[in-house]
């Protein structure tokens, strides 16, 4: 079992958690993921290590209540414990040769975001941060994202925060002006990551885009997370999650996406009605 030492809740829809998980926060690099279970007969999901205390043997995590098992999981507390936590999975980001990088992120990819922008901060490297939400109310981890970056972009989509747009927006403002990048690094929503790497393709400048966002079963048994890249079928959880944005055929991943909207809802409807004392 894996006690739950802290729990915050950032939004509304947002929460994150520090996880006593020691070996996984030896081994944990940026860009890795964890497989966790809440309870024994409970499903597997992954989530990306938001972060991680190698002296405390503390890992965090952040997450958005989005499906049953997500919800569940928000109804524990400091001093709880997770049934499994596994990890470090996945290949480590690779960094080398970026003195200059602009790390985007949108929706709940800001939080992995986060530890991209920090490792390369402390690398040296000068980081433009650039992070999008829909709304103010919705702005996570700020003082943190202050902290991991050269120059910090929050971008909301109704101009609530006084920067209104979206995270691409911001990027191209930026290379308009011409700021010149070694690498762009996208993690957030499919659509936001295709966007960002066909913005940075005239250019010429490296993208590398997260698809954790696909995946499913974390060890590459289950297909669920096959992506195109430059023509071959890869998986996210074993091949990468990192990937060439160039590569990347986002369409077939778009469409792939949208398969198992009805039974995620139909998941989510009975997972409400178990917490509510129904007998769905």
């Amino acid at each position: 079992m894996y006690k739950i030492v802290e729990k915050q809740t950032l939004n509304e829809q947002v929460s994150k958690m520090v996880i006593h998980a020691p070996y996984v926060a030896r081994h944990a690099q940026p860009g890795q993921f964890i497989i966790l279970r809440v309870e024994e007969n409970g499903e597997r999901i992954p989530l990306t290590i938001a972060g991680y205390d190698r002296d405390k043997g503390d890992v965090t995590i952040i997450y958005q209540k989005v499906g049953a098992t997500t919800r569940l999981l928000d109804t524990l507390n400091a001093g709880d414990s997770l049934q499994d936590f596994v990890g470090p999975l996945g290949k480590a980001s690779e960094f080398e040769g970026m003195h200059k990088v602009a790390v985007v992120g949108g929706g709940l990819g800001v939080a992995i975001a986060y530890p991209q922008a920090k490792a390369l901060h402390d690398m040296g490297a000068e980081v433009d941060l650039i992070v999008g939400f829909r709304t103010e109310g919705l702005i996570i981890l700020k003082e943190e994202f202050d902290k991991a970056c050269t120059n910090l972009f929050v971008m909301t989509d109704d101009g609530s925060n006084g920067h209104k747009g979206f995270v691409t927006q911001a990027l191209e403002t930026q290379l308009k002006a011409g700021v010149k990048y070694d690498a762009v690094i996208a993690i957030g929503p499919l659509m936001m990551m295709k966007a960002v790497s066909e913005m940075t393709r005239p250019y010429g400048i490296k993208t590398i885009v997260s698809m954790n966002s696909i995946m499913i079963d974390g060890t590459g048994m289950c297909g669920g997370c096959r992506v195109v890249v430059g023509g071959q079928t890869k998986f996210a959880c074993v091949d990468g999650p990192d990937f060439d944005g160039h590569l990347v055929d986002f369409d077939s991943a778009l469409t792939r996406g949208r398969m198992f909207m009805e039974e995620e809802k139909a998941a989510t409807e009975h997972h409400a009605c178990r917490l509510m004392g129904g007998t769905r």
